[in-house]
């Protein structure tokens, strides 16, 4: 009798052991896969950390965490191109070690971004604290770019020094540091030469990574047409894309009396310029971005410039950007292309940005939430809306880092 008891029981254990498969698993969720060409119905397992199966009903049974995505929108992990997270308690070092950037594990789940790319708040100086101090200790994957100005984004002065535009270090740093570094940055360069410029893309020839472009800061500005036909190279980025500053000091992209894009930018689309939102404080104008939305001319990549000034103005985060662009015509998979499997692409990361089979588990689930909701810019310029994304879960390399609702059964614990 006891022997028989003993059978039984091992034969359950057995059988439960083989039933439950999955660590996780996504079910009844619309799933939005861009690399995949998937938008349909569909439920996503998990074990160890990467994604093992991708089907249309999958048994929860097979699972010992599951999480109801019905009625929801199941993706990639966002990936925020350009952001602000080399926080410090520095005086005065503005982005760079300083109070004006932000932990980023405080603001990247919450709203469904499992990678961050720091951009340009560390130099090849800086980098190392920069690597210690948040890279390492981040739930959050934060990868850089890294300013051609060795002392990094520190402000003022330091950002004008020509002198520590040093592309052989830059390069040297960035190669040494190749599961971390993803490119270059020039930023708040206020003059009439190109030399920041020439500097990072000199950089980014000799580690074979792109340069995001913060362009602009002389009177009259420098020509955009000669940035991006004669200076960058196809797969540079030029952030801030949608941006009319006051003070004549950079060109746009759409001319403000004819509301066209104007002609060259196409040419530089098709040259391979990667177009960045990089929303940021005073980088983004609806006068901008609704006539070139409207002819077709779409964002690259969406990502926030997020700091304190930014995610406290009209920026508020990459979820309220997505919703804006969707507002002003662009479909949901068009936006989740350009917050995951195309930044990815940009930065060279494609280990990233897809939910194929075998990939790193980063998914995020969505709501789209009806009701009244006011979009505007740097201006006060309003658009009403009717519908806003939400971040319902977060899911980082397999297990659930942010859950809204409690939608994970059973639900996870610190």
């Amino acid at each position: 009798m006891l022997n028989r008891f003993c059978f039984l029981f091992l034969l359950l254990a057995g059988y439960v052991a083989q039933a439950q498969t999955y660590t996780l698993l996504i079910k009844g969720g619309r799933l939005i896969d861009p690399k995949n060409n998937i938008d349909a119905p569909m439920d996503v397992a998990i074990i160890d950390g990467k994604v093992a199966r991708v089907a249309k009903s999958i048994d929860p049974k097979e699972a010992k965490q599951v999480v109801d995505a019905n009625g929801l929108y199941v993706m990639p992990g966002l990936i925020d191109m350009h952001g602000h997270v080399f926080y410090g308690t520095e005086p005065n070092h503005y982005l760079s070690n300083g109070l004006t950037a932000v932990s980023p594990d405080g603001f990247t789940f919450r709203v469904g971004v499992t990678t961050i790319v720091d951009a340009g708040g560390a130099g090849w100086k800086s980098f190392e604290t920069f690597k210690q101090n948040i890279i390492l200790s981040s739930k959050t994957r934060v990868l850089s770019f890294l300013n051609i100005v060795g002392e990094g984004m520190r402000g003022g002065r330091y950002e004008q020094d020509t002198a520590d535009m040093d592309p052989k270090q830059a390069a040297k740093v960035a190669l040494d540091n190749k599961n971390d570094v993803v490119g270059f940055k020039v930023a708040h360069f206020q003059g009439p030469s190109w030399a920041p410029v020439d500097r990072a893309v000199a950089a980014g020839k000799l580690a074979n990574m792109p340069v995001m472009i913060d362009f602009g800061g002389s009177t009259p500005p420098l020509p955009l047409s000669d940035l991006f036909l004669n200076h960058l190279r196809p797969g540079d980025i030029y952030t801030h894309a949608y941006t009319n500053l006051e003070g004549n000091v950079r060109e746009t992209i759409v001319d403000e009396a004819t509301k066209k894009v104007k002609p060259f930018v196409w040419e530089a689309r098709k040259k391979g310029i990667v177009f960045d939102v990089g929303y940021g404080g005073a980088s983004f104008n609806f006068s901008q971005a609704i006539p070139a939305v409207s002819s077709g001319f779409y964002p690259t990549t969406i990502s926030t410039d997020l700091h304190t000034g930014s995610m406290n103005g009209s920026m508020k985060d990459i979820l309220s950007i997505m919703s804006k662009f969707m507002l002003m015509g662009m479909k949901l998979p068009d936006v989740v292309k350009a917050a995951t499997w195309t930044p990815a692409q940009v930065i060279k990361r494609e280990n990233l940005g897809h939910l194929s089979e075998g990939a790193i588990a980063d998914v995020t689930v969505l709501a789209l939430r009806p009701g009244n909701f006011g979009f505007y810019d740097k201006t006060g310029y309003k658009l009403t809306g009717k519908q806003k994304l939400e971040c319902e879960v977060t899911v980082k390399g397999g297990k659930v880092v942010y859950d809204l609702n409690g939608l994970a059964k059973p639900i996870s614990t610190p």
